[in-house]
């Protein structure tokens, strides 16, 4: 039995029910494996999907940015062959895959090249969601000032 009980977390965690709810759908399993994808961190703010969609063209593959949620789909072009194939072993067939994302991640750009779709996010959180200082009972609140060692021999 591998299923993971959240309940207690659910209990003393109050507006974290999605993501239980991800972690719950992800150690289900059962998701297709195809295409192959990498995720990458490049910064504080910044991230990179990599899909390998090797025979694809732009105009066959569709991005969709939802709010929290981002959709690859790839539809293959019905193409007449001219050959007869002895063996098919590049994968073409068509996909969806999607990706949860957290809140205030957008996309930043998608490009196709030598058969990797690249997906570039950036995480933007609004100013008035960023921590700021409150002044108790009226005071001005006094600001963080960092000194080093010349202020000091002055």
């Amino acid at each position: 039995m591998n299923r993971l009980d959240f309940a207690p977390y659910r209990r003393s965690m109050v507006g974290f029910d999605r993501l239980f709810d991800l972690l719950e759908k992800q150690a289900q399993g059962a998701e297709d494996k195809y295409p192959p994808f990498n995720i990458e961190r490049r910064g504080d703010d910044a991230y990179r999907i990599t899909l390998a969609v090797a025979g694809f063209k732009p105009n066959e593959i569709d991005i969709t940015a939802q709010q929290n949620l981002l959709t690859v789909q790839g539809r293959k072009a019905e193409d007449t062959q001219s050959g007869q194939f002895l063996h098919v072993g590049i994968a073409q067939r068509a996909f969806e895959r999607r990706f949860e994302l957290a809140d205030y991640v957008r996309v930043d750009g998608a490009n196709l090249e030598d058969g990797l779709l690249v997906i570039d996010l950036v995480r933007e959180v609004p100013e008035a969601m960023k921590p700021k200082k409150i002044a108790i009972g009226g005071q001005p609140a006094l600001s963080v000032v960092e000194s080093d060692a010349s202020d000091k021999a002055a």
